[in-house]
């Protein structure tokens, strides 16, 4: 039987342990991890995948581009399929700081709960100007959302909105809140907040988000105290606040850890299949 070998293509200087876990149990039988991989030298790596194997046996070679810097992911990514040509290919997934996965989860099953459409919905991504923040930002616009993404600055935030309308031709706007108060008049007249920032900062505290008549969802990224959104539970899955339904990040992680295991599998089922963030959200919908 033709073994299922993973090539891990990671921008940082060591390959991902979760990445190699999440791996295994999506299905490989084996997984070669490569640090500090870029444009330039990840085209020796490809070779060896495309070369090696021939018919149906192609397809039990697969790669997976990861790291911390999802633009640098992005470049190895395009590399890499600039690589192929005709038949010599294989399925090639792209999940740089788990952004893909996670953000897919976390849309996915916001527009669950909304009834599965958040078409002329506000939205608004608070300290989206991470990976996460950005790809939840282009999906929800992607869902007919109108969106606004925020950071401290706002020329990091435009840049965020100008990278995420040029990359999935949408149309999300930038705001800047350095502060409670910013954030908290952010998020007035908005129907879903979600909030993206890092560990130890609670973006929008209880009573701006339960007071707010218009807020319908909020989506928290953050699993380690203080979250992100004060007043719901990390494992918050759709709970219910008065009406609000909440999304906590170990309620959306269940998900982003079924959809990344999902992926691995289905870049076994052929050597063609390229998953990034739009393959990646549609199969997140199908299991949410």
């Amino acid at each position: 039987m033709t073994k299922k070998l993973l090539f891990q293509f990671d921008t940082d200087a060591a390959p991902s342990v979760f990445d190699v876990v999440v791996g295994y149990d999506g299905g490989a039988d084996h997984i070669t991890g490569y640090g500090n991989v870029t444009p330039e030298n990840v085209g020796a790596y490809v070779d060896g995948t495309i070369y090696t194997r021939g018919g149906r046996e192609k397809q039990s070679t697969a790669i997976f581009v990861g790291g911390g810097d999802m633009a640098a992911g992005e470049r190895v990514f395009e590399a890499v399929q600039k690589r192929f040509f005709g038949p010599f290919r294989v399925s090639v997934m792209l999940d740089s700081n788990g952004s893909n996965t996670t953000a897919a989860a976390g849309v996915a099953l916001a527009v669950k709960a909304a009834g599965g459409s958040v078409k002329g919905k506000k939205a608004v991504v608070l300290a989206g100007t991470g990976p996460v923040g950005m790809r939840s930002a282009a999906l929800l616009a992607g869902e007919g959302a109108e969106v606004t993404i925020c950071g401290r600055k706002l020329d990091k935030a435009q840049a965020a909105a100008d990278a995420i309308n040029q990359r999935f031709k949408v149309n999300v706007k930038a705001a800047e809140t350095p502060d409670d108060a910013s954030r908290a008049a952010i998020i007035k007249g908005q129907n879903l907040v979600f909030a993206a920032g890092a560990i130890g900062l609670e973006l929008v505290p209880a009573a701006a988000w339960q007071n707010e008549a218009s807020i319908e969802i909020v989506a928290d990224y953050n699993a380690q105290p203080p979250l992100g959104i004060g007043g719901i539970e990390a494992t918050d899955k759709a709970k219910d606040y008065n009406g609000k339904l909440a999304l906590g990040a170990l309620g959306i992680g269940g998900l982003k850890l079924k959809l990344h295991r999902a992926c691995i599998a289905k870049l076994f089922e052929s050597s063609e299949g390229v998953f990034d963030a739009e393959n990646i959200y549609a199969l997140a919908k199908e299991m949410a």
